[in-house]
């Protein structure tokens, strides 16, 4: 014999879990791409390289595409193109905090 079959009992914790990992721009897709590319101020790309226009988050992580992919030229943090420096921010879009919450 098999235990009892008693329905799952959701918690409002649980079920807000999943409605936030439904609802908020984890990054991936169509729905990610201008953030994935730096097109909008939040974007997770930030510099991008001035010889094959490949997109990184942050120097460290630019330095080691360049010491991989151009290890002939010299790097100089002062060619690389920040994507970030020619955007003004929105002040009427709310920022989301830790992992796209809106709790203040």
């Amino acid at each position: 014999m098999t235990g009892k079959a008693k329905p799952k009992k959701h918690t409002a914790k649980e079920i807000a879990a999943k409605v936030d990992a439904a609802t908020t721009n984890r990054g991936g897709g169509k729905a990610g791409m201008a953030d994935r590319t730096g097109q909008e101020k939040g974007g997770h790309a930030k510099l991008e390289c001035p010889f094959c226009k490949i997109t990184a988050p942050d120097l460290k992580s630019m330095q080691i595409h360049h010491e991989a992919r151009h290890p002939k030229q010299p790097f100089d943090e002062s060619k690389l193109i920040n994507l970030h420096a020619g955007h003004v921010a929105e002040t009427s879009k709310p920022r989301p905090g830790v992992r796209g919450s809106f709790k203040k």
